[in-house]
């Protein structure tokens, strides 16, 4: 009876009300803070308990782990939302969202405003909706929902910044306190119980040409083709990596580890032979697999391809990759409480994506991803999340906060 009259006190509206009032709030990677604070005063409306605090950034980049960043950053800031357990000893649950949020792009946007908050036929819009302030505004419901004392353990939402370049919030966060024994991200998975996660790294590369004029471009060695031969090449060790790909939950994805040049620079005029080009991209990192490695692979083919003339390196979010067994059981609880929400059965599966879910699983914290619909609205014009997906979410973490004892 307990868990139905938490399950009764989830209200739909409310929660698109207040996803609408987060995404109002404009959280761009590297500047969290206005969100988190709207966020804070939420949950003390809602009567859940809120701490918001100030990392310190500087020892955070001087760590050993720093888990790389590319967006211009002053501060760092988090936000922790708690409500006490009935019992000191039962084990404590974590659930984590991020509140950064890409830019929202150029286009226009259905409702005027990328910030609108707007409800519309049967979806809250705008940017970060459903990566993953909607997601967020859900868990914080079903919290509150929780009538103020957890079942069991200590129930704690993880609320942090800089997801979106490399995870450094939630690194943050768990420097801070790592003491939980379990932990779920409602990221945007279509409701499959996510029980692995590939890690993805940024790569910067320089190929050296010979300038000429180019009407004497023999005398002279174009960037571009020396450029060439490398793209091939990072082409074959993309088929490499996804030819009899081991682990299962993997092995079904259409491409279980892409890898992208998603960027490319060369020539400064167009009447000679450019002497020198910059390609941008991300590289995979095979569950199981260490990010050196990823990183050595990469490089070798590099190396064999541009003969001596390029240089690469590694900037930016550096995602190693992250699993919890699927027959674990915090997966399978969450699967359980996925299928009830939704009264059909929940899928085990993998993603190609780095996520914040690696973080904790390298803390040796069994971790599972579980959320909407709509992966492919995040970072789109017209970003938007479904209401009912919401109340699915809260509904999903309330029996979970029930059932994890």
């Amino acid at each position: 009876m307990e868990l139905e009259a938490a399950l009764g006190r989830l209200d739909a509206a409310a929660i698109a009300r207040d996803v609408g009032a987060l995404v109002e709030v404009a959280s761009v990677t590297g500047d969290e803070r206005p969100a988190l604070e709207r966020l804070a005063e939420i949950a003390a409306a809602l009567g859940v308990g809120a701490d918001l605090h100030r990392h310190d950034l500087a020892a955070l980049r001087a760590h050993p782990d720093h888990p790389g960043e590319e967006a211009a950053r002053a501060e760092l800031w988090g936000l922790t939302l708690t409500v006490p357990g009935a019992r000191t000893q039962a084990p404590r649950l974590a659930l984590c969202g991020h509140v950064d949020v890409v830019p929202p792009g150029s286009e226009a946007w259905r409702h005027g405003s990328p910030w609108s908050g707007a409800i519309d036929d049967g979806c809250v819009y705008g940017r970060g909706t459903v990566d993953m302030k909607g997601a967020v505004a859900a868990a914080l419901h079903a919290l509150a929902a929780l009538g103020g004392r957890a079942p069991h353990g200590e129930v704690v939402l993880v609320a942090v910044g800089s997801e979106e370049d490399g995870g450094l919030g939630t690194f943050a966060a768990l420097e801070r306190d790592s003491a939980f024994d379990a932990c779920l991200i409602p990221e945007p998975t279509g409701f499959d119980v996510v029980c692995a996660q590939a890690g993805a790294l940024t790569f910067e590369g320089v190929v050296r040409g010979v300038a000429a004029h180019a009407a004497h471009r023999l005398e002279g060695v174009s960037a571009i083709d020396r450029y060439v031969p490398i793209h091939a090449a990072l082409a074959a060790h993309e088929r490499a990596l996804n030819h009899d790909v081991a682990h299962p939950l993997m092995r079904g994805l259409e491409l279980p580890y892409p890898l992208l040049v998603g960027r490319l620079e060369a020539g400064e005029w167009s009447s000679s032979v450019p002497d020198r080009l910059v390609f941008e991209g991300r590289a995979p990192v095979r569950v199981g697999e260490a990010p050196a490695a990823a990183r050595a692979a990469v490089e070798a083919a590099v190396a064999a391809a541009g003969d001596g003339h390029v240089e690469l390196r590694w900037p930016g979010g550096q995602f190693a990759s992250g699993e919890t067994p699927a027959d674990h059981p915090f997966a399978r609880l969450v699967r359980d409480a996925v299928s009830a929400a939704r009264g059909r059965d929940a899928r085990v599966a993998g993603v190609p994506w780095g996520a914040d879910m690696r973080l904790w699983c390298t803390r040796g914290i069994p971790c599972v991803m579980a959320g909407p619909t709509g992966i492919e609205l995040a970072h789109a014009v017209d970003e938007r999340v479904r209401i009912d997906d919401l109340l699915a979410v809260a509904r999903t973490i309330v029996r979970v906060a029930f059932g994890f004892a």
